[in-house]
């Protein structure tokens, strides 16, 4: 389910790229099981604005854990702390894409958070619910899967 979660977010966002005439790519990273991966989509854009790092989970509930829904590498880094770090030597943007699933027939919801306000919910409760996820940039879902309106770019 999660791959293809991440596929989606990266057709969404090349979809956006393209309506507005931006120059820009997002790609999905291989996964190995040898290699760390950093995060799940990586956007390259000569505009800063858009030179991104996505990171992305498909959960089953309403609230995303930092202790179930994230993991720490064989050093015990968190998966938060390392993107972080990530984010600040690559001088990219971080979001968190989350797609929250609520059984079939359901319709899904699917959701930006800019990655600073992640990390300020890391330090200060265990996990971001549905309702905080819903200020942020939502996804809506079109025939072409979901769609990005437009960009926090602050």
């Amino acid at each position: 389910m999660m791959a293809y979660f991440e596929w989606e977010i990266t057709h969404c966002i090349n979809r956006f790229f393209a309506s507005r005439q931006i120059h820009g790519f997002a790609y999905r990273l291989k996964q190995s099981r040898y290699s760390s991966q950093y995060v799940d989509v990586l956007v390259d854009s000569l505009d800063p604005r858009y030179y991104l790092a996505i990171e992305c989970k498909s959960i089953a509930g309403k609230k995303i854990y930092f202790s179930q829904h994230f993991h720490s590498d064989r050093n015990d880094v968190h998966q938060i702390e390392s993107i972080s770090e990530f984010l600040m030597k690559t001088g990219r943007r971080g979001y968190l894409a989350v797609e929250f699933r609520f059984g079939a027939g359901r319709t899904k919801e699917a959701y930006l958070m800019p990655w600073r306000q992640v990390v300020e919910y890391y330090r200060t409760s265990p996990g971001i619910g549905i309702g905080d996820f819903r200020r942020c940039l939502a996804l809506p879902r079109s025939g072409e899967g979901y769609t990005l309106t437009d960009l926090d770019t602050k």
